[in-house]
């Protein structure tokens, strides 16, 4: 075929799959640190299939850096929060949230609820201070985007959302306890046997284990409405009537849940959630050549991986430690997803975050986990639960004990078999999940929406919802029929009674 031809074909092949009119505009509202790690790898894909991506963020944000070359483009709005105050709410609570020795579930989080509350104070700040800016509303108005990505961990998505009328998608791996999935979402979580989230339950409980889940459930279902009675003021005002946080975050199209069944026990779904864990995971790459060298003077023995994560930064300036021994390194950045992958690596000491779980499930490497707050502690006793990790307390930890964990999972065959068994579920479905995630928002942004798959059920009341209702209609008609047979045989039995008494006289 002549070159011109050939030429020709590539130029309609690339029109069709990054012309303007098959191409979308997506609006992001993030939220800070692994949550934007992992929307980012959605981002990016979205890009490179010819969207255009715009990131609304705050002069206070943490991690989203507009000054860093990207094809994202970024919306940066003016907050009378600072960089510095938020970074210190947000430290202040995860380290409150690590080293409080957890007496009870009940004293545990109703110590750190004040530090919780002023999280969200915070966040209701930069939410207000976008949504009230007329100059950012106009031009996001002018701007005519398709679909809003937000996560509900810092709520306003949904608020953007309904100001400039256009659907939009979650990405999360939990809310408290699974209210906003279960009130807003209309997903199902039979106590029964679905532990909630931060419960650190499997889903083989006791009848204890049962009730503890089930005080849980109302715990956590009392939370949530002293939570959305501090946003329904805000939203009522931006939107210039009466409204709720929870009406709004019912309006959801897609949520996306950061897990699969690689992790989650099995649990009730509705069409509308999708399970993308994992879609930040990659094949590994080549190591830094130092590093790679030290890597293998390993030998047949192997490495151990040892990250906190990127809330909690381990930086050491000054001499190398004396009783630092040769077999070790200290780093202020590693390539995690290229060592996790390297052949020699034998296990994994992690905090238990989902994005680093999912790392080590990718590349079928046993855990030793030292979970700190939310849900490191939870991730942790699913991955307990499925033989793939030890976990080990952070604050009582010695180094005995720390020695013992590395040589069982290193040495019991067990962790590295079911940590395999994990790593092909995973591997094994019909589409990777960032292909998953891309699709559900493309097909948001082709249909405008996605209400066929939303549940009949966000229109009931609570009441109708459990079908109490149809129930004390039917208890009603029970009453009523057995009165009224009650009424029947006492006067056949008392017209009986006098009929056999006048043939008695006779």
């Amino acid at each position: 075929m002549p070159m011109k031809w050939i030429s020709v074909l590539l130029l309609l092949q690339l029109s069709g799959h990054f012309s303007p009119g098959s191409c979308g505009k997506v609006l992001v509202w993030p939220t800070e640190y692994s949550h934007w790690i992992n929307m980012k790898t959605i981002l990016d894909a979205l890009v490179q299939r010819g969207h255009e991506v715009t990131v609304l963020t705050s002069s206070a944000s943490i991690l989203v850096d507009p000054n860093k070359p990207s094809a994202i483009q970024f919306e940066i709005f003016p907050t009378s929060v600072t960089k510095d105050d938020f970074e210190d709410i947000l430290m202040r609570l995860t380290s409150k949230w690590t080293y409080m020795p957890k007496y009870t579930f009940w004293t545990y989080y109703s110590q750190i609820q004040d530090n919780i509350w002023e999280y969200f104070d915070c966040i209701q700040k930069l939410c207000k201070d976008a949504v009230l800016n007329k100059k950012v509303m106009r031009k996001l108005q002018e701007s005519r985007f398709d679909v809003i990505l937000a996560d509900p961990a810092g709520p306003c998505g949904e608020l953007l959302a309904e100001l400039l009328k256009i659907p939009f998608v979650y990405t999360l791996r939990f809310f408290f306890g699974y209210t906003i999935e279960k009130y807003s979402g209309g997903l199902p979580f039979p106590p029964s046997y679905v532990p909630i989230v931060l419960s650190e339950l499997s889903d083989q409980m006791t009848f204890m284990e049962r009730v503890k889940n089930m005080m849980y459930v109302l715990y956590f279902d009392f939370w949530f409405q002293a939570f959305s009675e501090k946003w329904d003021q805000l939203y009522s005002e931006a939107l210039g009537r009466p409204t709720t946080l929870f009406e709004l975050m019912r309006k959801a199209d897609i949520w996306f849940i950061r897990t699969y069944w690689d992790f989650e026990f099995p649990r009730p779904l509705l069409p509308h959630f999708q399970f993308v864990g994992g879609l930040h995971c990659k094949p590994a790459k080549p190591l830094p050549k130092e590093m790679e060298e030290f890597v293998q003077s390993s030998g047949e023995n192997g490495i151990v991986v040892f990250s906190l994560g990127s809330m909690v930064i381990w930086r050491y300036d000054g001499k190398k430690p004396d009783t630092l021994g040769p077999n070790t390194r200290l780093y202020k950045w590693i390539p995690q997803n290229d060592l996790l992958g390297h052949p020699k690596t034998k296990a994994f000491v992690t905090h238990g975050g989902t994005n680093g779980i999912y790392e080590a499930i990718y590349h079928g490497i046993p855990m030793v986990g030292l979970p700190m707050f939310a849900d490191q502690p939870d991730n942790i006793a699913h991955m307990k639960t499925k033989g793939a990790a030890i976990r080990l307390d952070f604050n009582t930890i010695s180094s005995t004990d720390f020695l013992n964990a590395l040589k069982t999972v290193i040495n019991d065959p067990s962790y590295k078999e079911n940590t395999m068994k994990l790593s092909r579920i995973h591997h094994d479905q019909p589409m990777k999940p960032l292909d998953r995630a891309v699709f559900w928002i493309e097909f948001v942004m082709r249909h405008k929406g996605a209400k066929h798959l939303r549940p009949a059920a966000l229109d009931l009341t609570w009441f109708q919802y459990h079908s109490l209702d149809v129930i004390g209609f039917l208890l009603a008609c029970m009453a009523t029929a057995t009165f009224v047979i009650a009424k029947c045989v006492l006067f056949c039995c008392r017209k009986c009674f006098k009929t056999g008494k006048k043939k008695k006289r006779e």
